[in-house]
């Protein structure tokens, strides 16, 4: 005979979303707080400037894999960085889809232009990498 575990497991569950409430970072200083899109694009910086896999603070879903690129084509450069933008940004909950990229080649650098649409709006970010 099975023990009736009665009611426990047919509740609702509310779910609640924290605050993306977070420490304000300048640049060489921690101050204030930021919330909202400006949390987001906090976010975005940081996501963007952590190579995944080096930091062991992290966990393994934080940070992009760029440092493999360094030394390639621009045309392997492109056609891969894309992605892992993508993938890199996506980790966070608050941004939606990330789209509209466009490339700018400056002697060995590649500037990546895009869009990151976030449940607070529309952030325009890029990120310069090197070839």
């Amino acid at each position: 005979m099975l023990p009736d575990t009665g009611s426990i497991l047919k509740q609702d569950f509310e779910i609640k979303e924290i605050p993306s409430k977070t420490f304000r970072i300048n640049d060489d200083t921690v101050s204030g707080y930021v919330d909202g899109i400006e949390a987001v694009r906090q976010a975005i910086y940081c996501i963007l400037n952590t190579e995944r896999y080096d930091w062991v603070i992290y966990n393994w879903n934080y940070g992009v894999e760029l440092k493999d690129l360094f030394g390639k084509t621009i045309g392997v450069v492109k056609s891969k960085v894309k992605k892992r933008i993508r993938e890199a940004l996506m980790q966070d909950n608050r941004i939606q889809s990330v789209d509209a990229f466009t490339f700018e080649v400056s002697g060995k650098k590649l500037i990546v232009k895009f869009t990151v649409h976030t449940k607070y709006g529309d952030v325009s970010a890029e990120k310069e990498v090197q070839t």
